[in-house]
This record gives structure tokens, sequence and C-alpha cells, in this order.
């Protein structure tokens, strides 16, 4: 919710733009969420590094109840859904 805490895809070209947008089309037509895909696609003008304690928040934080409550599971479903597309991590 608000501006704060939002997903973004930022795009250099229009064929970056058109291909987000049928990822997140394909992901909504899937219905693996509850509701509809709310990240945006905005063109890149800059992009800013935050700081260091919102790096790896998910992966440091796994315990915490939003973590545990929100997170996990949507990452559990893109997961299952998209595996073949993912690196594998260590």
């Amino acid at each position: 919710m608000g501006t704060q805490y939002r997903s973004i895809i930022l795009y250099h070209d229009n064929e970056q733009k058109a291909m987000a947008a049928e990822v997140i089309k394909d992901m909504e037509s899937a219905e693996i969420w509850d509701g509809p895909i709310v990240t945006e696609l905005k063109p890149f003008e800059a992009f800013y590094r935050a700081e260091d304690y919102h790096q790896e928040y998910f992966k440091r934080n796994a315990g915490q109840a939003y973590c545990r409550l929100i997170i996990a599971p949507k990452v559990a479903k893109l997961r299952k859904q998209y595996s073949d597309w993912l690196k594998e991590t260590l």
C-alpha cells in the first residue's frame, strides 16, 4: 500500500516494457495470487540503492511475522509456478 513500499520494473526501452507487461499479464491469467499484480512499469530515470538494512531483508528477517505470513507464501507460489525461470541459489 502506498508509494513507500511498492514494486516497480524500470525499463530502458519499449521492448523491455512490452516483455514485462506480457509476463505480468501471463502471471495474472495463471491466477497464482488472489488479487491483481500491482507492480508498476516505469521508464528508467534514476536508481537509488536502498539503505543497507533493507538489502536482503526477507532473507535476513524470515522469522518476522510479516515475512512469514505475507511474503513467504507469495515467494513459494512464485517458485512453484516459475521454477524453471529462476536461478538456483546456494
